[in-house]
């Protein structure tokens, strides 16, 4: 490992070290996970939005405490991706996302090849790992933080 990796390293343990502390996000990453260097993290709000969250405590139990409810989970992940771990029957990713032109070559059934285009969405991969921190940060701000 160079100077440079462990420089990063470090800031990156600091940086995690900063959420628990500032924000009380806590790292609750697996050993599998962490044999793959993807880092998961527990959030202190739980993962339903701002909308779903008010409409859950208006229309439940009156008994049924908000903090047991489950906690807001993301991931990041060595391949550049960030993603939200709970709430459904896969991650949801969180990378920003952008317009792509694509084509696709198909074959007819008497032969001949055609090209189709069209536009599609892809996400933005977010290579450094103190950057990937950062973005979970910010999406946390802008979106959970304020229930």
């Amino acid at each position: 490992m160079t100077n440079y990796q462990k420089e990063q390293l470090l800031l990156e343990e600091m940086y995690v070290k900063r959420l628990l502390i500032d924000h009380g996000i806590r790292e609750v990453t697996t050993q599998r996970q962490a044999k793959n260097e993807t880092r998961e993290f527990e959030f202190p709000v739980p993962s339903f939005s701002r909308q779903r969250l008010k409409y859950y405590t208006e229309h439940s139990n009156p008994s049924y405490n908000v903090k047991d409810l489950p906690r807001l989970r993301i991931a990041c992940f060595k391949s550049g991706y960030v993603r939200k771990q709970n709430g459904a029957d896969r991650a949801y990713q969180l990378n920003p996302t952008y317009e792509q032109n694509y084509r696709c070559v198909w074959q007819r059934e008497n032969g001949e090849l055609y090209t189709s285009r069209g536009m599609t969405k892809a996400r933005a991969l977010i290579h450094s790992p103190i950057t990937r921190l950062n973005f979970m940060l910010n999406y946390y701000l802008k979106n959970y933080a304020n229930n």
